[in-house]
């Protein structure tokens, strides 16, 4: 070999080798775990770290079909509450939850510490949560009136049924604007009023705290399509269809 073809073939092994220098690299600095070196702005992982769950609240199966509750609640109102505002609450508490980071063990937990997150995600949980409450406490065929330990509750706590329903329809009736009626348990005691908007006694914002055992939703879309403004006759209706049964299992 001459000098000339030697200083030919020195210069191709030097450029090959600048070139696989890089590539090789690149690929011995990705280990199997899945970490990588910081400067290439990767965040490095453990490997078999568990994660956090990120809170998903999800909407219950309606008990009964839409025109089930007829003639108290048409079969109108109910699809269009059901398959549009409560599942629209569903919908944006879990776009919130997700977009803003919320950290809950459950809905429990988030509904205790509700007033330190957004107004999107208090007033959203509220709305899935007072909902799918709302949904089990009534059902078709009610009796109007209670009985049991439930009769026996609310005369202890009232004096009469009576009188419980009276002060309970006061409560639905004096809500200004949009919100909630409530019968609630509390430090072993019975005890009813009402929440705005989609505030409910188990927040730590709420106005009225206790464990819930009846609940009644007099926002305008729960009965505006067949009652216009006439919430009096409602409510007056509801008692029809509330399932005391349902609330019964809930006194414990």
């Amino acid at each position: 070999m001459d000098r000339k073809q030697f200083l030919s073939r020195s210069l191709k092994a030097s450029v090959g080798a600048l070139v696989a220098g890089p590539i090789l690299a690149s690929t011995s600095s990705c280990s199997p775990s899945g970490s990588s070196d910081a400067s290439n702005g990767s965040v490095e992982t453990t490997p078999g770290a568990a994660t956090t769950p990120v809170l998903q609240l999800s909407q219950v199966s309606l008990p009964y079909g839409y025109s089930a509750l007829e003639p108290s609640i048409d079969a109108r109102t109910m699809e269009i509450h059901y398959t549009k505002h409560h599942a629209g609450y569903v919908k944006n508490v879990n776009e919130a939850i997700t977009a803003e980071g919320v950290q809950a063990t459950d809905e429990a937990d988030l509904l205790a510490r509700i007033g330190t997150f957004s107004t999107k995600v208090r007033n959203n949980a509220g709305g899935t949560w007072n909902h799918n409450f709302f949904w089990q406490i009534m059902g078709p065929g009610g009796k109007g009136t209670p009985d049991g330990k439930v009769l026996d509750a609310l005369s202890a706590g009232f004096g009469t049924f009576e009188k419980f329903k009276e002060q309970f329809t006061e409560a639905a009736m004096k809500r200004f604007g949009s919100g909630w009626a409530w019968l609630v348990e509390r430090n072993g005691q019975l005890a009813i009023g009402s929440t705005p908007n989609q505030d409910c006694p188990l927040m730590d914002v709420s106005e009225l705290k206790g464990r819930p055992l009846l609940a009644l939703d007099v926002w305008e879309h729960a009965y505006y399509l067949h009652y216009q403004n006439k919430r009096n006759e409602y409510v007056a209706n509801w008692w029809q269809v509330v399932n005391w049964d349902e609330v019964a299992k809930r006194l414990g």
